[in-house]
């Protein structure tokens, strides 16, 4: 048998063993994944650059569109009729929060009184004319400090026509009767903001003869605002049944001069036992 010597390995060399080689997995180059994605990056890019040139193009045709309404050439004082001379043209860009009398409008504002001042270069509203003068040559404007009791629970407008009651005490020093309350009739010009206790300030014009008297009654704060009647039931035919007048012409009531009645008919008793 035939012996063979190896030579021994020397210290501090380790004996290794080539190992098996690994597969390696195959990495595409950078410049390679780039371009597959390049594709799909350039789609989204379009995709926006689509999207916000539509988006701008809305926006443009919303805000770049151009109406025709009414604005004021000069200055109007509160009160004073419109002629065609306060008024011009303006084109402005479509705001829903705007909403100005449109310049078709021209012919049936012409004629309209102004309820407040109105400056030049300021768009006229449906608020600022009124068809009613709000203010008569010779008015005096009143403010009226209200409290929430002393107004209607109605929201009061300009040129609404209203009533100031006094509600001093209206006896007349006799027990058990009063006095019919004095009363002015007024109309709404402007109406304050309310105040966080409820109170508001309500400018009212009334005649010059009756200005002072009203700011007294406000001095004192003993008055009641009250709605007034409307013009057409104020003016309205009464019934048939309460004519006042007989067939002759005559009054139908037979009663003494000095007795009341009710529209007659507390005197037909009367006037038929004569």
């Amino acid at each position: 048998m035939e012996n063979r010597t190896f030579a021994a390995p020397s210290t501090g060399t380790a004996a290794l063993a080539p190992e098996p080689a690994r597969a390696v997995p195959h990495t595409p180059p950078r410049t390679l994944r780039a371009r597959r994605r390049r594709p799909a990056v350039l789609a989204m890019s379009v995709a926006l650059i689509a999207a916000g040139g539509l988006g701008g193009a809305v926006l443009y045709n919303s805000t770049g569109q151009r109406i025709s309404v009414l604005a004021l050439a000069r200055d109007v004082p509160m009160g004073q009729t419109l002629t065609a001379d306060d008024l011009v043209v303006a084109r402005i860009a479509g705001d829903p929060a705007l909403r100005p009398l449109d310049a078709r409008d021209r012919q049936r504002a012409i004629g309209l009184h102004a309820t407040t001042d109105l400056h030049r270069g300021a768009l006229l509203l449906n608020a600022d004319v009124n068809a009613d003068p709000v203010l008569n040559p010779g008015d005096q404007v009143v403010g009226v400090a209200a409290k929430r009791t002393q107004l209607p629970a109605t929201r009061l407008q300009t040129g609404l026509r209203v009533l100031v009651v006094a509600t001093v005490d209206q006896s007349n020093g006799q027990a058990g009767t009063t006095r019919t309350p004095d009363t002015l009739p007024a109309t709404v010009v402007t109406v304050g903001r309310v105040d966080s206790d409820g109170g508001q300030v309500v400018d009212v014009a009334v005649p010059p003869t009756d200005g002072p008297r009203l700011a007294a009654w406000v001095a004192s704060g003993k008055f009641q605002v009250i709605l007034a009647p409307r013009a057409d039931a104020a003016h309205a035919p009464e019934p048939s049944g309460s004519s006042s007048a007989g067939p002759s012409g005559a009054p139908s009531s037979g009663g003494p001069s000095g007795a009341p009645s009710a529209g007659g008919a507390a005197a037909s008793p009367g006037g038929g036992g004569n």
